[in-house]
């Protein structure tokens, strides 16, 4: 099951049936049991199927409310392998490799929800940065309970530039208007997404691939519900969170995004969340 978030309804697409079923998001994703309650807001007779079809992503919001957006970092080896070597010169490589292997994952707040850019909209990168990448993720939708209800794509964009010169400035090269995208859907399970579940990241530059690349769902090394519960530990979400749990894809070291980059992130059963660089 999907839902789609509009500025005026949230609309479940379930079988052949599209439709709209609740106009308050938060309330909904905070529903006792949702993957077992959409299907009964399914109703009979002629649905605006028109909605997915056209594929038009004008209609379409990020799926967020009220949640706070939360990331998880060094959760794939790539990325541990590439936050030491970008940060070795400010004496901060031995930090991720210690946390790729230690109990206790990196957490970090990424985004409050009206920073965050839906499915079509454009993305940005920081304007006193140099070297700004994508970085395609697996996002959980997490309840105020704390139980993960649906999953969805979220793109980090980064400032690694920012990040390496010193360990310390991670807000800054994480958290800024447009840094974070999500979208195009949410798909609701009871059951994890499957360990081969691909990630794909495809960045269009001047109508040719400037960079492309993948990984899967089984490279993590930490599970979803480990990174849940240390984010639920200490700290109450009461309309629920966003996590995005880490990326796997990383462009090499000459790659910087532009404005006029089209990026793409494909992560089926989801979709495919698509932004520009402004």
């Amino acid at each position: 099951m999907l839902l789609y978030r509009t500025k005026d309804s949230v609309m479940l697409s379930y079988g052949s049936v599209v439709q709209a079923i609740a106009d308050d998001w938060d309330a909904l994703i905070n529903h006792e049991n949702l993957a077992a309650y959409l299907p009964t807001l399914v109703s009979e007779g002629p649905q605006q199927q028109h909605f997915v079809k056209s594929n038009t992503n004008e209609e379409r919001l990020a799926p967020i409310g009220n949640q706070e957006v939360w990331a998880a970092g060094v959760t794939y080896y790539r990325s541990r392998s590439a936050r030491i070597e970008e940060s070795q010169d400010a004496g901060g490589g031995t930090f991720y490799d210690r946390v790729y292997t230690a109990e206790r994952p990196e957490l970090f707040f990424k985004a409050a929800p009206w920073r965050v850019r839906g499915p079509g909209a454009l993305i940005r990168t920081r304007r006193d940065a140099r070297w700004s990448v994508p970085e395609p993720e697996l996002a959980l939708c997490v309840n105020s309970r704390g139980t993960i209800v649906g999953y969805t794509i979220g793109n980090d964009v980064s400032s690694r530039d920012i990040e390496g010169e010193n360990p310390l400035y991670l807000p800054q090269a994480k958290c800024y208007d447009g840094s974070c995208a999500l979208g195009p859907a949410l798909f609701v399970s009871e059951d994890p997404l499957a360990p081969g579940t691909g990630i794909e990241l495809r960045v269009t530059r001047g109508g040719a691939i400037a960079f492309q690349g993948s990984t899967t769902v089984s490279e993590m090394r930490r599970s979803p519900q480990e990174l849940v519960e240390f984010l639920y530990r200490e700290m109450s979400f009461p309309h629920g969170c966003i996590l995005l749990t880490g990326t796997g894809v990383i462009p090499p070291d000459e790659f910087t995004l532009e404005s006029g980059d089209a990026v793409d992130i494909t992560i089926p059963p989801i979709g495919t969340l698509s932004n520009v660089v402004e």
